[in-house]
């Protein structure tokens, strides 16, 4: 059966095998975290790629745009196998921003072909026993995969062990879920100097732009920019807003991250970080950020329009980004939207909500 037939083989059921094609979900990116996949029963493989949808960070949903299909190695990568008229959301542009710009922000499904093949997948008794943890001289690739699927099973004890075995074995992957679970306290004690270690490692590492494994840098670079920010409190981590900036630079600039883009923004317009405070400068970066979908450079930036006497687009960016916004942002973005609103006449708010409107169900950053 070649991946054509295989992709349009119908699934009984979601891991179920489809003559000699067997679907796996494999570790995934800061981008692609947090997997949130409905049954796919009944669907074939090419319309469950369509359904099958991740939880980034922001809280943005996003639509997986590719696959793999190999046979003892990768044989095609499709790409936009989802036609862009069909994320019907206000964060188009943003999905698609980081489906294209992440090596690792798609979520991949690999079909694989033959028995030998599928019979490989079934490592969990060969790397992990339930009583001495990892096996000694276990495949490092196969031990993050053990730890992902553990940890979606809610086995993170299994899945911390896991990973440590991994990142201690060059998986970089692990090292940045490590670092992510230990800075929330996800399965595990909530401990932000572990984290900034296990990001440090990360970002110690030799990684090119570019490189499939950026998104684990990116990522690392800006964790790290917060936590010197602050520093970490009962640790050695000290405040210094000068190396927080360095590492936001790193991001933003080498690797596009709209996070890193937002808080170079940030310090720019505060004159923070050991830079000059320049306006022109901010605006640069929560263009670049804006442009990504980061709701907090859109509000900010339309904030900016608004003081300038652009009324009418700044406000509509500010209540476009209040629609787009996370519930962590939303507080402070609500109170920017709300004050510039009650300054504004009538006649702009009315066309600014049209506006508004327009940028959200055409996407982007609305500042045209």
């Amino acid at each position: 059966m070649d991946a054509t037939a295989i992709s349009k083989a119908r699934l009984p059921s979601r891991y179920a095998s489809v003559a000699s094609a067997r679907v796996v979900h494999w570790p995934l990116s800061p981008v692609a975290e947090s997997l949130a996949c409905p049954s796919g029963a009944g669907r074939t493989l090419a319309e469950n790629i369509g359904h099958l949808v991740w939880n980034v960070h922001d809280g943005v949903v996003r639509s997986a745009n590719r696959f793999l299909t190999q046979a003892g190695g990768v044989v095609s990568l499709k790409r936009n196998l989802i036609p862009e008229v069909g994320l019907r959301s206000a964060n188009t542009a943003r999905c698609l921003e980081f489906l294209r710009s992440s090596a690792l922000s798609a979520l991949v499904i690999v079909v694989i072909l033959g028995g030998a093949a599928g019979q490989a997948l079934a490592f969990d008794d060969k790397v992990f026993d339930d009583k001495t943890g990892v096996k000694p001289q276990s495949n490092p690739w196969a031990v993050f995969q053990f730890g992902f699927s553990a940890y979606k099973n809610g086995h993170k004890d299994q899945a911390v062990e896991a990973y440590k075995y991994a990142a201690e074995n060059g998986q970089i992957g692990a090292t940045w879920k490590l670092a992510r679970m230990y800075a929330e306290g996800d399965g595990v004690t909530r401990d932000d100097y572990a984290a900034y270690k296990f990001f440090s490692e990360i970002v110690d590492q030799d990684v090119e732009p570019g490189s499939p494994e950026e998104s684990y840098v990116s990522d690392a670079l800006v964790a790290l920019g917060d936590y010197l920010r602050k520093g970490i409190p009962g640790s050695p981590v000290a405040e210094d807003e000068v190396a927080a900036q360095e590492y936001y630079m790193r991001a933003a600039a080498n690797y596009r991250n709209p996070n890193a883009q937002f808080e170079m923004g940030q310090m720019f317009l505060k004159g923070e970080g050991g830079v000059k405070a320049s306006v022109k400068q901010a605006g640069r970066w929560f263009q670049l950020a804006a442009e990504k979908g980061h709701a907090g450079a859109q509000a900010t930036l339309g904030n900016l329009l608004f003081q300038s006497g652009k009324i009418v687009r700044g406000l509509a960016m500010m209540t476009a980004a209040l629609e787009r916004a996370s519930p962590a942002d939303r507080p402070w973005i609500r109170g920017m939207q709300e004050e510039a609103f009650a300054a504004a006449g009538e006649a702009d708010r009315r066309t600014a909500i049209s506006l508004a409107d327009d940028i959200l169900t055409k996407g982007g950053s609305g500042d045209q």
